[in-house]
């Protein structure tokens, strides 16, 4: 494999010789600016070899680079081994920023290319300013991967469906309506969406285009008098033309989406996101039509869950329990007489899944990390690559399934033998912080990064810490992954409000011994008016016990043991319906009150 990267990248700096670049920037994603992308556009990972969701490599004539967060130190240092590119480690202080790199090593007067396909708007303008002091020259290229990866996948064809207003809750006409309100506040009167997940919501379409996430590969125009979905036509059924036409939607190629922008005329005023659109589709917007830039329409509206949408999450949270209480007593029934892999466990917690009612996959690649792998925060065992699990340390196990009336994304991590007192120490630090965030009561118009404290409190009173976000927002049957809202130190300028769903995840992880994180969904609600203002809390949606036996119990105060002995009150008597007389035997043990 390293053998191949080198010639990939032998292959790029002559594609860059013969066009006279110095440098070429390789991002993580594609021409809709995704997190997870089609395999088309992976050319970060055929590149370098690096599988990790986020990073960017970066290639000069003579050095190569790649550029990722703490989540993925460990999982690229492993991959990047003996491939001549170097690991640089955001958010070290020693690491320099990728301008600096590229500023030390191209003289001035260069050219650096990128695909303007896959950077966003102002990116590349944050990037030509900073730049352009150093005196070199960012050229928007086109994809030089076309002619350079040479058994490239193609884009997918895999026709999309409707998303039944059963489980939507407002169908594409309403949506597109609600749309048009705030473009007219903007004082615009058409806008124009690139964000897959943002499409999905918008017209209730769902499809395989990319793995774990239920989106289409399209564009979108929409204005007061039309609606335009730009997609591979032959991906669309006879019936779902049907039902889209009868909202007023109409359909055009995905390839003529920027020969249409370039089209508009004087009368148009359109709405773009700098954030969300990449640079080349922005540049081909007609100068007769007025630009105002702002975030996507779509982006809040389809945060703020809907009360269907909420009733679905958590019928999917009751199913998604279900299935993990089946697999943890298939697991305890089985790791002493079978030989089991953190990819054969993770394997078999799919088909305890798939035997659940409207589930449609996984909402990510199930992360199965036993002792020393679980500290690698986003580690993905594969059949070659896989540790055998045994009764000893800690299993962190971070799943999620996809359903029609809902997404999960939860994290258990247990303890198969016995743990001593630091293992015991750092799990109930990583309860505790997880139990500051599902409690916490915050003023109307609190922001995630005002709240990220409590879950580190407790850690950092002790010198420790961890380097990922506590919460991330999570779609509805959509992206695992989803904006604008936020939990973590970064700041936010997004104010967290009712109908909101976020993940709850604080975690710790030591390096070559074990990691632990503990992760549920949480939904924003109001919780109370006093003569202070509204104040807003969170309800814990996700439905399954919190490993008891790595538990401290005397660094937990009484209102957090009250808190655990009622979350598992509830996970019972959700579940236990849901069971057979042994399984029901099981969880009661498992969510048998805790005693100071």
């Amino acid at each position: 494999m390293m053998n191949a990267i080198k010639e990939r990248l032998s292959r790029l700096r002559a594609y860059m010789k013969k066009h006279e670049m110095e440098a070429f920037i390789i991002p993580s994603s594609d021409a809709h600016i995704s997190e997870y992308t089609a395999e088309h556009w992976q050319t970060r990972s055929w590149i370098s070899g690096f599988t990790g969701s986020a990073g960017t490599v970066v290639v000069t004539n003579d050095k190569a680079g790649l550029w990722t967060d703490s989540r993925y130190f460990l999982q690229a240092e492993q991959e990047l081994d003996g491939s001549d590119i170097d690991l640089y480690k955001m958010g070290n202080t020693d690491t320099p920023d990728i301008i600096d790199f590229i500023s030390y090593r191209v003289d001035k007067g260069a050219k650096v290319g990128i695909d303007g396909d896959v950077f966003t708007v102002n990116e590349v303008r944050k990037m030509k300013l900073a730049l352009d002091k150093k005196g070199i020259e960012v050229v928007a290229d086109k994809d030089p991967f076309d002619e350079l990866w040479l058994d490239r996948p193609t884009l997918p064809k895999d026709p999309i469906f409707e998303l039944p207003d059963i489980f939507a809750g407002n169908n594409a006409e309403d949506k597109i309506n609600a749309i048009d309100e705030i473009l007219k506040r903007e004082e615009a009167n058409c806008t124009i969406l690139t964000a897959l997940d943002e499409i999905a919501w918008t017209f209730n379409i769902r499809g395989t285009d990319v793995e774990h996430n239920p989106v289409a590969i399209a564009y979108a125009f929409i204005s007061k008098e039309e609606s335009i979905l730009f997609i591979e036509l032959d991906k669309l059924t006879e019936e779902l033309r049907e039902s889209l036409h009868s909202q007023n939607i109409s359909f055009a190629d995905y390839h003529k989406f920027g020969s249409y922008l370039s089209k508009l005329d004087s009368k148009m005023t359109v709405l773009v996101d700098p954030n969300k659109t990449n640079y080349n589709l922005f540049e081909m917007i007609s100068e007769e039509c007025t630009v105002i830039e702002a975030p996507s329409p779509v982006t809040l509206l389809k945060s703020v869950k809907n009360d269907t949408e909420i009733d679905g999450f958590r019928r999917a949270m009751v199913k998604d329990g279900v299935a993990l209480t089946r697999f943890f007593i298939w697991l305890d029934q089985n790791i002493d007489s079978e030989t089991l892999t953190e990819h054969s466990i993770s394997e078999k917690l799919l088909e305890f899944r798939e035997e659940q009612e409207l589930f449609f996959g996984t909402s990510f690649a199930t992360i199965a990390g036993f002792k020393s792998n679980g500290a690698i925060v986003h580690y993905r065992p594969t059949p070659d690559n896989s540790s055998i699990i045994s009764r000893d340390s800690f299993l962190l196990l971070d799943s999620g399934g996809q359903y029609f009336d809902g997404t999960t994304d939860i994290t258990r991590t247990t303890a198969l033998g016995e743990v001593n007192d630091t293992q015991k120490m750092d799990y109930t630090l990583v309860l505790k912080g997880h139990i500051g965030i599902a409690t916490c009561k915050f003023p109307e118009g609190t922001r995630g990064s005002q709240i990220d404290i409590l879950a580190r409190k407790a850690m950092w009173d002790r010198g420790l810490n961890y380097g990922h976000g506590t919460g991330h927002g999570i779609g509805h049957f959509l992206n695992v992954h989803e904006g604008p809202q936020s939990i973590r130190m970064d700041e936010n300028p997004t104010k967290l409000v009712p109908g909101m769903i976020l993940s709850n995840e604080p975690g710790l992880y030591r390096t070559g011994e074990y990691g632990i994180r503990i992760e549920n969904l949480i939904l924003v609600k109001e919780e109370m008016v006093t003569p202070f203002g509204k104040f807003l809390g969170f309800e814990t949606l996700t439905l399954f016990p919190i490993d008891t036996k790595a538990i401290d119990i005397s660094l937990l105060s009484k209102e957090e043991i009250d808190w655990l002995n009622s979350y598992h009150q509830l996970v019972y008597s959700k579940l236990a319906p849901n069971l057979t007389e042994d399984e029901d035997a099981w969880l009661r043990e498992k969510t048998r009150p805790v005693n100071a």
